[in-house]
């Protein structure tokens, strides 16, 4: 049977991405410009500037990524490109040159939901994995809980009421000027505070499976602002610690509550949030309690990239999911919806 060649584009945000994979898991490169210290001094992503980022760096990022992989145009099989969730001049760019080479290539265009490539990261990490299972999806835009029923059958349990736990995570950042992007910066700090310092609410939300991350995120700022008011030294490190044992804690317990539920044993994790050692520490915990595997992706391919895109995509293709080029970015773009 032929090998099936991707190549794979990712701009959905502040990075440039292009893969390459052979057969959907096998990765033969998967470049990744970054723009994070340009925004750094903005305290966030800028999107125009983002765009005109992608602009400038998208050709240097294939280039890079074919001479890696040892591959020339004329042997990929079909094209995959992020079309959503996104900033939508950011996705515009990817999404025009990936039409662009389709078009010119002759090949097959798969339009990809980007949290479903990050659900997908799991698969080129555990090549022995397959649905159906649960996956924790959190990052800067998204929290939410899903029952993978299929390759690209995806039915959503729980999601955010608000604000996202990697959102959450940005605002108490930038709150105590800690620096962007806010979870790395917090995981860190946290090992060197105490999670029981501070008693910060968790929101369970009647037992459900949605979550909410603004009344934490409140009671935080509210202890800042008091602890300032009152001219009282603010330990950083116990903010952090108590902070993130609150967003973890809440997490880890519905996803393994959900897990059970579906009578699932595994649970896999998924986003930019999925690098946090703390909640990956209390899954693994819960996880043993429960006869439970707990998988995720090597930090690399929880942020964002191409790879997790292609991988994505290979399944659609196979399924004969392809797109023609009235594909159009979609910055909303829901789990599970199709264009």
């Amino acid at each position: 049977m032929k090998d099936i060649i991707t190549l794979a584009v990712e701009s959905s945000c502040d990075e440039t991405s292009i893969a390459i994979l052979k057969n959907g898991r096998e990765v033969l490169s998967n470049i990744v410009s970054t723009q994070i210290d340009l925004h750094k001094k903005f305290g966030g992503v800028v999107p125009e500037v983002a765009s005109r980022n992608h602009i400038e760096n998208i050709d240097m990022v294939l280039d890079e990524a074919l001479k890696k992989a040892s591959i020339n145009l004329d042997e990929i099989d079909h094209i995959c490109v992020t079309y959503g969730p996104g900033l939508v001049g950011a996705l515009l760019v990817g999404l025009s040159y990936a039409k662009a080479l389709a078009f010119t290539l002759n090949k097959p265009l798969v339009g990809v939901n980007h949290i479903e490539g990050h659900i997908s990261a799991n698969y080129i990490e555990h090549k022995d994995l397959k649905p159906p299972f649960i996956t924790l999806v959190v990052s800067g835009g998204h929290t939410h809980l899903v029952e993978v029923k299929d390759y690209g059958k995806y039915e959503i349990i729980g999601q955010t009421r608000d604000d996202a736990s990697g959102e959450a995570f940005d605002k108490i950042a930038r709150a105590m000027n800690l620096g962007y992007p806010g979870g790395p910066i917090i995981d860190e700090l946290a090992k060197k505070g105490n999670k029981k310092a501070i008693d910060f609410p968790r929101a369970y939300l009647d037992d459900g499976y949605d979550f909410s991350f603004s009344g934490l995120k409140s009671s935080v700022l509210n202890y800042l602002n008091g602890k300032k008011m009152k001219n009282e030294e603010i330990i950083v490190e116990d903010v952090c610690a108590s902070f993130q044992e609150a967003v973890v804690e809440v997490l880890a317990n519905k996803a393994i509550k959900l897990t059970k539920e579906k009578n699932y044993n595994i649970l896999t994790l998924a986003g930019g949030v999925a690098c946090n050692n703390a909640l990956r520490e209390k899954l693994n915990e819960l996880g043993s309690k429960n006869n439970i595997q707990i998988r995720y992706p090597n930090p690399s391919l929880c942020t964002d990239n191409a790879a997790m895109i292609g991988c994505a995509g290979y399944y659609e293709f196979i399924n004969g999911n392809t797109h023609d080029m009235s594909l159009n970015a979609t910055p909303n773009l829901k789990i599970g919806q199709r264009g």
